[in-house]
């Protein structure tokens, strides 16, 4: 069984990134805004829907949600606009410079 990949924009603005198994995410989208679990987006309702991906074996999508977690807010709204020059130029390391041998 396969696994979604979500990212939700939030009623504060903020992102919140989550994955979920089976072939209907609506389902996960629609706990989240009745506020079915306590979390994360239990007090910033409502949510919807920004961006998502299917991935065919579940270990492929934790590992892509746990990346995209650690992504700054720039990057996601990259991944969002599928902006992928873009993605990849916030990829980059930090400082801008190559490593040095």
């Amino acid at each position: 069984m396969g696994a979604f990949v979500y990212m939700l924009r939030c009623a504060d603005n903020s992102f919140y990134v989550g994955s979920a198994t089976g072939d209907d995410l609506s389902p996960r989208i629609d706990q989240h805004n009745a506020g079915a679990y306590p979390g994360y987006t239990f007090s910033r309702r409502p949510v919807v829907l920004v961006w998502s991906e299917y991935f065919d074996r579940a270990t492929d999508a934790i590992a892509a949600e746990r990346k995209i977690k650690g992504w700054s807010r720039a990057k996601k709204e990259a991944l969002i606009r599928s902006d992928w020059t873009e993605v990849s130029r916030l990829s980059r390391r930090r400082a801008g410079l190559p490593k040095r041998d």
